[in-house]
């Protein structure tokens, strides 16, 4: 049968135009379909908007401790924030990564259309009409934000999404985060550094449920610092106009904000494509498939959020690759465990592999645990910025690396080699003979592999 394309990608985020480059790549040809932008939530009103606005946070507090620098600047300490002009700078960067993609799915002559996407039949999608065919399908639509159908809502609340929260041409006296997960805690620090009022209120018992206990305990204290309040255990019933409702302790309880933020988590986007009509099993709201991204409709792939595996937009650029790799002939699986989880704030977390609890439940006490305070670390000392810790967990037969979690400054950017660490199976002996720069706040992973290693590392009591 002669199709119009070889491949038909539905999703124009970060895991379906680089799964629509790569296809390109090796040979075939593709059709990216996209109901809204290219770049998906990631580019538009979620990561990197969102990274826009912590860098511009970060500035914000570094300019007003500037004399502990040395720095005589007269009205540092009452600098604040121009939001028009943030909006400015966010769009800027936004305009400039959608139009990068642009130029390279057409580069790679990756046909892009515009439209509503439902499938017609199982090689068939409708696009607003239109009846494109394809031997293949990546589906990579993303996910939306989700809120419980527990939670009642007042008619004429105002609930603010990503996208309401960029709207935003003023800082709002006060804000109420519904959620203390990675985007609920980012937005908390942003919004405080800000000069914003915030709560933050989280229905389980700590914050940041991705990240090692330890360290996401150690940021919400940094954040309650700032005067961000924390309302745990604390079962959200209900929303009214600049009101939250919810139950802690068994008491009802109020609490009162010019504006309501729904951080609650999201739910993969596949309602209206007509999934279930040409027989793709979903589960609990995701598309299923393998860890080669296969559903069971065998030329049928599914990559990013809409799998429900790893809502990430850098694991969902790289299922993206394996799947269109795959598609083509492969037979590659995705690694689940090596890959990172991030919260971008000052300081910043980023941890891979097991947290501490997750590996005592495992292997009980068959396992060390080594710290490293970033007070004791010089670079840090340098940068002002000396709250943090590193931390490494091994197994104690083996001395297998089992998970690592940093909490400090540039954490982001250093957490890729413990990734490739525990890809590798690495051991915290191959690890100490690793030689990190100095001075670097690197140089605080190999004090932590010593700990876990001796016992002691060599710059900390």
């Amino acid at each position: 049968m002669s199709y119009d394309f070889d491949v038909i990608v539905v999703g124009g985020g970060p895991g379906g135009y680089v799964a629509a480059i790569r296809l390109a790549q090796l040979g075939r040809r593709v059709c990216l379909v996209e109901r809204e932008k290219l770049g998906g939530t990631c580019l538009n009103v979620g990561c990197i908007p969102a990274k826009t606005y912590v860098k511009s946070a970060s500035l914000l507090s570094e300019l007003r401790r500037a004399e502990r620098f040395g720095i005589r600047c007269e009205g540092a300490a009452a600098a604040e924030i121009d939001m028009q002009s943030l909006a400015a700078r966010r769009e800027g960067v936004t305009k400039q990564l959608v139009s990068g993609v642009q130029g390279l799915l057409r580069a790679n002559g990756v046909s892009v259309r515009t439209g509503k996407a439902r499938f017609y039949d199982r090689h068939t999608l409708s696009l607003d009409g239109e009846k494109l065919t394809a031997a293949a399908f990546v589906l990579a639509t993303g996910s939306e934000n989700r809120l419980p159908a527990s939670i009642t809502v007042e008619e004429g609340t105002e609930i603010l999404d990503n996208a309401g929260f960029f709207a935003l041409d003023r800082v709002p006296e006060s804000l109420a985060i519904l959620g203390g997960g990675v985007v609920g805690m980012e937005f908390a620090y942003v919004m405080s550094s800000f000069g914003c009022k915030v709560s933050v209120v989280e229905m389980a018992d700590r914050v940041l449920p991705l990240s090692d206990r330890e360290l996401a305990d150690l940021a919400k204290k940094r954040l309650e610092k700032a005067g961000v309040r924390f309302y745990l255990n604390a079962a959200i019933t209900g929303l009214s106009p600049c009101c939250v409702r919810f139950t802690q302790n068994g008491e009802q309880k109020e609490l009162h904000a010019e504006k309501l933020l729904s951080a609650l988590g999201r739910k993969p986007r596949i309602e209206g494509l007509g999934l279930e009509e040409i027989g793709l099993e979903i589960r609990d709201g995701a598309v299923c498939c393998d860890d080669t991204l296969r559903t069971n409709l065998p030329h049928i792939f599914a990559v990013g959020d809409v799998n429900g595996k790893m809502m990430l937009a850098g694991t969902a650029s790289h299922e993206g690759i394996v799947a269109a790799e795959n598609l083509c002939g492969a037979c590659r699986s995705v690694d689940y465990a090596s890959i990172p989880v991030c919260a971008y704030m000052e300081p910043e977390i980023a941890g891979v592999g097991l947290t501490e609890e997750e590996a005592r439940a495992r292997f009980g006490d068959e396992i060390r645990v080594g710290r490293f305070p970033l007070l004791a670390s010089g670079r840090a000392l340098t940068e002002g910025e000396t709250e943090g810790l590193f931390k490494l967990i091994t197994d104690a037969r083996y001395g297998e690396i089992l998970g690592v979690h940093l909490y400090g400054s540039h954490a982001t950017e250093m957490i890729g080699e413990l990734a490739l660490a525990i890809q590798m199976e690495a051991t915290v002996d191959e690890l100490l003979h690793l030689v990190h720069p100095h001075p670097t706040l690197s140089e605080a992973v190999g004090e932590a592999a010593m700990a876990a290693k001796t016992g002691r590392a060599i710059h900390a009591l």
